[in-house]
């Protein structure tokens, strides 16, 4: 990003286990909303592909085939996640992946001023205009988000 004159600025932040974008948000003091992550999933035929998604929201994987014209979408088990992206869960970014794969951004995202979206390894997140996404990644804007529910039993943090 660098190389490409990109401006970000980077976060850094204890990283723990299972905290996910609730405890990148609570860590840096940031809004949950404005925290992007970056889940694997793949189609009927196993093919991967990356979501950007609110830290307060997930994925209705039900409307994200219908909108890009799939017949079923699922997450990717962990240990496939990592080989397909390169990178270890928790540190998933959308740059750099190990091999090229569709990038889809929730379009809510794409309307936020300023977004915080992990840079590689547990614990760092890059903020940056939403506006990257599509001209970097040419990211395809969908429209899947659901709340979280409240009963998910989010871990409480120290």
């Amino acid at each position: 990003m660098r190389e490409q004159g990109i401006a970000y600025t980077e976060h850094v932040y204890d990283y723990i286990d299972h905290g996910g974008a609730a405890w990148g948000a609570q860590a840096l003091g940031l809004p949950l909303h404005a925290v992007v992550k970056t889940l694997i999933l793949q189609d009927a035929a196993a093919q991967p592909l990356v979501v950007l998604m609110h830290g307060d929201c997930e994925v209705s994987t039900k409307q994200l085939a219908r909108d890009i014209g799939a017949r079923h979408v699922e997450p990717c088990k962990p240990d496939v996640a990592q080989r397909h992206s390169g990178y270890l869960i928790g540190g998933t970014s959308p740059f750099g992946l190990r091999k090229p794969m569709p990038v889809y951004v929730e379009r809510s995202v794409l309307a936020l001023e300023r977004i915080y979206i992990n840079g590689g390894r547990r614990g760092f997140l890059l903020g940056l205009s939403p506006a990257v996404l599509t001209m970097q990644l040419q990211a395809r804007p969908v429209d899947c988000a659901l709340p979280l529910k409240e009963t998910q039993g989010r871990p409480k943090f120290p």
